[in-house]
């Protein structure tokens, strides 16, 4: 926890600066969620086909879903997702006439949720 991912439209991919968003939406979630750092974890996931509307060109989407342990009030949620906006705006640059989709979503993990690791 957090488990975190990134669906991003492959027209974004060349201004997209995945490292540097993992690293400062990792820094965000602590400050905000009060996250432990070892235990973010970002997946990109690129998309190749994005429809808008009726349109199937001329945009990029990019939506971050953070899945975080339930106990983090609405205000919390909120503030976390405005951030990730924020981050979002810093680290994606999009190419000249092309509309910009980006959203965010702080849920909270089912009580199923569990881990692995070795």
């Amino acid at each position: 926890m957090p488990q975190i991912t990134v669906d991003y439209s492959a027209v974004l991919s060349d201004g997209f600066d995945r490292p540097a968003f993992a690293k400062a939406l990792h820094e965000e979630v602590v400050r905000t969620a009060v996250a432990k750092p070892e235990a973010c974890k970002t997946q990109f996931r690129r998309t190749e086909d994005t429809t808008v509307g009726p349109d199937t060109e001329g945009h990029g989407v990019v939506h971050v879903t953070l899945g975080l342990l339930a106990g983090r009030t609405d205000e919390t949620k909120a503030t976390l997702t405005e951030n990730v906006l924020g981050l979002l705006r810093e680290h994606v640059k999009v190419a000249e006439g092309l509309a910009f989709h980006a959203s965010a979503e702080v849920r909270d993990l089912d009580p199923s949720y569990a881990k692995y690791e070795v």
